[in-house]
Parts: C-alpha cells; structure tokens; sequence
C-alpha cells in the first residue's frame, strides 16, 4: 500500500498519453516540463514498469503504459462521480470544469458568464478553451461546448440555449458603389467576405428562403478563420458577409451595416453540446443550467 501512486501522478500521466507531449502536458497544466516528467519517473517507478516510449518528438504508451492509463483513466472517472455526488448532497458543486467555445462568441459573451459562473459557484474550477474549428470534446478533455450552428454529431448531447441565426448584410458604402443583389445567385457577382466557421464548408453558404435550403459558392479577395477580422472588412465597405445575429445586430440597428436578402438566412443556434449525460455529473448539471438562464437572457432568444 505504500507504493500507491498520488493521484496527481495519474493525472499527470494521462495528460502526456493523451497530448502525446510532455511539452504539451506541461502547458496545459501551467507548469514545466521538467514537473511533468518527474511525475511521470515518480509513476514509473511506484509501478516497477516502463509506461512510455520516449522520443525527440513525442512520446507513446508501452503495452503497460495503455494498461495503467485506462485503469487510470476509469479511477480519476470514478473519484470525480464521487466528488459530483458529494457537492450534490452538499448542494454545492465542487471540482474542475472544462469549457469550450469559437472565438468571438466565447471572448464577448462565454467569458464574461464563466466570470459570474465562478461567482455563484466558489468551488468550481474553470479551464475556458476557445478554438476556431470543431474540436474532439472527448479527445480535447472538454466537458462541455458552447456552440452555435446546428450540424452536431449524432454521438453527442445537446441542449438548445437559444435561437440565432446568420444573416446576410453589407455596408451601406459598398452596395452604394456595387448594388443591392436581388437574388441569391447574384451573389456570385459580389465580393464576398468568407468566414470559416466551425460547422460549416468553406466558402459554400447553406440559405433557408422561400424556395426552401439552398447551397451558394461564394468567394471575393478576402477571407479569414476569423469572424471579428471579417465584421471589421464588412464594415469598410470590402464586400457581402454571412455573420451571426449576436454579433452585427447593433451594427444593423446603427445602420452601419444593411441586411441584404432578408428572405434568406442560415439558422445557427445557440447550444450546450457535452459528451456525457448530465445525470453523471453535478458540476456539468450546474454549470449547463447556468448557461440555459443567463446565455437565452442575454442573447434575448427564448430558451428550448
């Protein structure tokens, strides 16, 4: 029993095999690789077995490495549902949560909620990743996503947050100088300002209309993986843009921006995606729940 590893070990352990990087390991816990690696070596030697295969450029499990990172793996599972039931009883959610979300929409809206999120909740940890593309919730450790569009895989659960959508809009100066386009095949005669977003092709824009979905390729001089970055050209007059109602709709409003083929628009929601049920963990329950009463509140969508 005195050979029993820390806890801290395991987890540490599991972060490398899972980043396959002791660099990586170490930067995602915030400290040094050369913490990381003694752990590992304190691991190593508490088990009596070699569990990785070291390299210049990563590392990989033995056959006991794989044996001990599933066992692992099931413990630290396990001692969290310990930890989720305790704060249940107590009423009270404790331990770390991992959150997700795109870029623009997680610095102007998820931020600042995770801030009160940790108000309300003093034993919560937060870990708060944005990202520009669809990331792998259970290869990325990501307990839960704040997404908006409605392409979700069929293996992972979802609850609608609120309704939004994408619309089409312009500056006032660049359909001054290039026209209004009537239709939307007339797209293909304007520059178009193309976002890589996270659930949708590259320059194909799916459009909901009267005559029902529609696909339209689209392309101009510029494009960009980032929405700010392209609501930024919109507004210097560089072209026609898809972007989401949370983030023009004060500019709309100011008239600093005009909405273009109003019969048209791209349903995007709002959702919490996660890949476990709710009914295994407290703090995934709490925090989801937080989300459902101030994200539907603050983007003013009625919430499902």
């Amino acid at each position: 029993m005195n050979n029993l590893p820390p806890l801290e070990d395991l987890r540490v352990f599991c972060l490398v095999a899972q980043r396959a990087s002791f660099v990586a390991a170490a930067e995602e816990l915030g400290s040094s690789p050369a913490y990381v690696s003694k752990r590992v070596k304190a691991l190593e030697q508490a088990m009596g077995a070699q569990l990785l295969h070291r390299s210049t450029r990563q590392v990989s499990l033995t056959e006991n490495g794989d044996r001990v990172c599933r066992w692992a793996r099931h413990m630290l599972d396990e001692i969290g549902q310990l930890m989720d039931d305790v704060s249940a009883g107590g009423g009270a959610p404790r331990g770390l949560v991992r959150i997700g979300s795109s870029v623009g929409f997680g610095r102007r809206h998820v931020a600042p909620l995770i801030s009160t999120l940790c108000e309300q909740y003093p034993g919560l940890e937060v870990r708060f990743d944005v990202f520009d593309k669809l990331v792998d919730l259970v290869a990325e450790g990501i307990d839960l996503d704040i997404r908006i569009g409605n392409d979700i895989a069929p293996h992972l659960i979802a609850r609608r947050l609120a309704r939004n959508w994408r619309v089409l809009c312009a500056a006032p100066s660049y359909l001054a100088a290039r026209g209004v386009p009537q239709t939307l095949d007339a797209l293909t005669e304007h520059d178009c300002l193309v976002t890589k977003e996270r659930d949708h092709p590259f320059g194909i824009w799916r459009m909901t209309g009267p005559e029902g979905d529609r696909n339209v390729k689209v392309g101009g001089r510029l494009s960009s993986n980032h929405g700010e970055i392209v609501t930024g050209w919109a507004l210097a007059g560089h072209g026609v843009m898809l972007r989401s109602m949370w983030d023009v709709e004060a500019d709309l409003k100011a008239g600093r921006l005009v909405q273009v083929l109003p019969d048209y628009r791209q349903d995007a929601d709002i959702w919490a995606v996660y890949p476990s049920r709710l009914s295994g963990s407290a703090r995934l329950r709490a925090c989801v729940e937080f989300f459902i009463r101030h994200l539907g509140d603050a983007t003013g969508e009625s919430r499902t």
